[in-house]
């Protein structure tokens, strides 16, 4: 045997052990620079704990734009990352409309599950084309079902944004997932009832979508005045307290009992109009009704936290529209107007729970002041630059619709709307007389968190037909804000143990072609891809041409 032929063969028999050996033998590398394909360790453990198989339906696929290829395919690899940790995850892709005879009625269904579809459009050089795509994702285990949104949308960005957007969003959105279809103790979260809060069918949207993550349960405080310990210990029983706008003022009672849930180690959320004044109280003969401060008797709850609550309205020249309606009978009609006074928030800063948000609707909101303590305060939305105060009282009319606002006037902006306070909380009864003598009780806790927002309709869906509608939809304009994605995630924020919240901060960058300079360049790169080539191999058979007549004449 030739010496060439046995080393072609030593050669095969190596190539053949090398792939038998790396058969045992599985490392991947992450080579990107923003770590896209390395998961966080709340992200493992949320998938590592499946011990029979989870099924997850992508319902991305048909005719897909570049962008949402792009998203397809994002959402392919984080996946295989998620079942490289746990192989009882597999994942497939669908087309929920392929091959469907009555595509309108399952549209009709999916939407009625609560997937919103978006239209994808399609052009070329000729036509121009649109498609309805839901950009979803089900995970289901066992008998249960989550239901993934893969597409973030998010006011004033380009496609590219959005996708981008949405790609930095898909680890947390399917470790999320993962983690509330597995929930087998869930935490607690108390409604707070008593003092005039917003009545469930208001909250109802917000409610069944924690309820997913959480227990809920109802306290009434009208049982502190009877027997306070009871009220308090029943209280105790939950991790988190949600006082969702209160119209009537809080005994002191009340307030001790709130302030030692707090202490010892309860969070909360508080929803809080400092101002009294309703959209509706509008619509009369006059067209005016008088914004008054409303005394919730919380002032000084707050100030021991490190908030004071002003009695202001902001006026922000970012704001949302309401809709009025002009005419009579047959001949209404329903033109959408600027709304000073419902001001559209988006955050400036970079907090996993503000993180990539779609712009927040505030309604007649108030401002906040944060004051020097220990505890750590976190602006997490503020008004405008554009915006200013309005004392109060103050009468309201429809007529400023019809005045051009002054910009001159709007200087005084940038105030704070909802901040989050962290730290070791002193009881805002400390070195005071108690009101009422309760056991178990703490003037210095550990470790908390509360949020507190100036608004108390943050939380508040609209309804139809008297059936809640989405939170953070508005029926009139049919205009969609972040408000629910906010809260939910800020409840998670305040009661997660594992970190997995701040995934959300993860930035990850898509790079995208310039579709602009590959129309103006297309026939120059077509040219170069056909062309070269014949032009290289005409050159080629020219200079061997030329080289075999040199050989052979001589």
């Amino acid at each position: 045997m030739r010496k060439g032929t046995t080393s072609i063969i030593k050669g095969l028999i190596l190539v053949v052990a090398l792939n038998i050996i790396s058969g045992f033998f599985y490392i991947r590398w992450d080579l990107t620079e923003d770590g896209r394909y390395t998961l966080s360790e709340p992200s493992m453990n949320a998938v590592s704990g499946f011990e029979s198989p989870v099924i997850v339906d992508i319902l991305l696929e048909g005719n897909l734009s570049p962008e949402l290829l792009r998203l397809r395919t994002e959402t392919k690899s984080v996946l295989e990352e998620f079942a490289e940790v746990n192989s009882n995850l597999k994942f497939n892709f669908v087309d929920p409309l392929e091959g469907e005879a009555q595509i309108d009625g399952v549209i009709t269904d999916l939407q009625s599950l609560g997937l919103t579809p978006t239209r994808v459009t399609t052009e070329d050089n000729t036509s121009i084309s649109q498609d309805i795509v839901f950009p979803w994702a089900m995970v289901n285990y066992r008998n249960a079902t989550v239901k993934v949104p893969l597409l973030k949308n998010k006011l004033g960005a380009t496609t590219q944004d959005r996708i981008n957007n949405s790609v930095q969003h898909l680890e947390y959105a399917f470790a999320d997932a993962f983690t509330k279809i597995a929930l087998k103790e869930k935490k607690r979260i108390a409604v707070i009832k008593g003092n005039g809060e917003l009545e469930d069918i208001f909250m109802a949207d917000f409610l069944s979508t924690i309820r997913d993550y959480y227990n809920l349960g109802a306290i009434t405080l009208d049982s502190v005045a009877p027997n306070p310990q009871k009220t308090l210990d029943d209280l105790k029983q939950y991790d988190l307290a949600l006082i969702a706008k209160p119209t009537e003022a809080f005994s002191d009672e009340e307030k001790y009992v709130l302030d030692q849930f707090i202490v010892n180690g309860g969070k909360s959320v508080w929803l809080i109009d400092q101002v009294a004044m309703e959209l509706d109280s509008l619509f009369n003969e006059r067209g005016t009704a008088m914004a008054l401060p409303r005394d919730l008797n919380l002032n000084d709850f707050f100030f021991s936290y490190g908030v004071r609550m002003n009695p202001v309205l902001i006026n922000d020249l970012y704001f949302t529209q309401i809709v009025l309606a002009s005419g009579e009978g047959n001949n209404s009609q329903y033109n959408p107007v600027p709304w000073y006074y419902n001001p559209m928030v988006f955050s400036q800063n970079d907090h996993p729970i503000t993180h990539n948000l779609e712009a927040l609707r505030f309604q007649f909101a108030s401002t906040m002041d944060t004051l020097s303590n220990p505890n750590t305060k976190t602006i997490l939305y503020r008004s405008s630059p554009l915006s200013k105060v309005e004392g109060t009282p103050k009468q309201i009319n429809l007529d400023v619709l019809n005045t051009p606002p002054d910009k001159d006037l709007y200087t005084d902006g940038n105030k704070a709307l909802a901040v989050l306070i962290e730290g070791k909380f002193t009881s805002a009864f400390a070195h005071r007389i108690k009101p009422v003598k309760l056991e178990g009780t703490l003037e210095q806790g550990n470790e908390n968190k509360m949020l507190v927002i100036a608004d108390g309709d943050l939380i508040k869906n609209q309804l139809r037909n008297g059936r809640p509608l989405e939170l953070g939809y508005d029926k009139w304009t049919n205009n969609f804000y972040g408000n629910k994605e906010f809260l939910v995630n800020a409840f998670n924020y305040l009661l997660d143990d594992t970190g997995l919240i701040n995934i959300r901060t993860k930035k990850v960058v898509i790079p995208f072609l310039d579709t602009q300079k590959i129309a103006e360049e297309k026939m120059k790169w077509q040219l170069m891809n056909i062309g070269v080539p014949i032009l290289l191999t005409l050159i080629f058979g020219l200079v061997f041409n030329y080289w075999r007549k040199r050989k052979y004449a001589s």
